[in-house]
């Protein structure tokens, strides 16, 4: 992969960045407003926070779940679980809007039997970024990772398979969907710091849907 920004200057509406990769440009726009009122109903039931590292890091990114069983964080290590540790109760059913969305998007990016069992919801307020990772919590590395954009825009990093590996930077808005899978499955990602600004709908934050198959 070649480092430096990925040009969409002008873009296609569904355009491959890696192999197994695809960005949707504007894919869930016509859904955010089923998926904004399904997301309220998550949150109210498993309210967003800032986990911590197994260092003891407390993360920029405040986080919600909802599914079979939701990822967390904590001295214990990375992990998911089928029971919200803050409440004991078990994680918010995956709103249809989510799954519908989610499975739509898979299908489009050449993923037609993608059923996710985990969403975690991540809210980027300015400032707030997520270091380069690899998604490898997950038993099932055949399915794809779904990740839907939703208000604030923010600058995407996806590399390779090792963390030093070059990264390319993609742009994305609100409504606009990645979707890898396959031999970029383990590629390394991230996001860059939020930029500070106020979207019409969401306000001063940024919110990341990332969908899998984690069972």
């Amino acid at each position: 992969m070649q480092q430096g920004s990925f040009d969409f200057a002008t873009p296609p509406s569904q355009q491959s960045f890696a192999p197994g990769a695809w960005f949707l440009r504007g894919f869930a726009c016509d859904q955010t407003e089923a998926v904004s009122m399904a997301l309220a109903a998550v949150v109210a039931a498993a309210p967003f926070r800032h986990m911590h590292t197994p260092g003891g890091l407390r993360m920029s990114v405040a986080m919600s779940n909802c599914g079979t069983v939701g990822w967390v964080t904590d001295e214990r290590g990375y992990r998911y679980l089928r029971h919200d540790p803050v409440s004991g109760a078990a994680w918010p059913a995956m709103p249809f809007a989510f799954a519908q969305l989610a499975e739509r998007a898979a299908a489009a990016a050449g993923y037609p039997q993608f059923v996710a069992d985990a969403c975690l919801i991540n809210r980027y307020e300015p400032g707030a970024r997520m270091t380069l990772h690899q998604d490898r919590n997950e038993r099932d590395m055949t399915s794809p990772i779904v990740s839907v954009s939703l208000g604030l825009p923010a600058t995407f990093l996806f590399g390779g398979l090792a963390r030093t590996d070059p990264t390319q930077r993609l742009s994305l808005a609100h409504g606009d969907v990645l979707v890898w899978g396959g031999p970029s499955r383990l590629c390394f990602h991230g996001v860059l710091p939020v930029r500070d600004g106020t979207h019409a709908r969401l306000g001063r934050c940024r919110l990341n849907l990332t969908f899998r198959k984690a069972g």
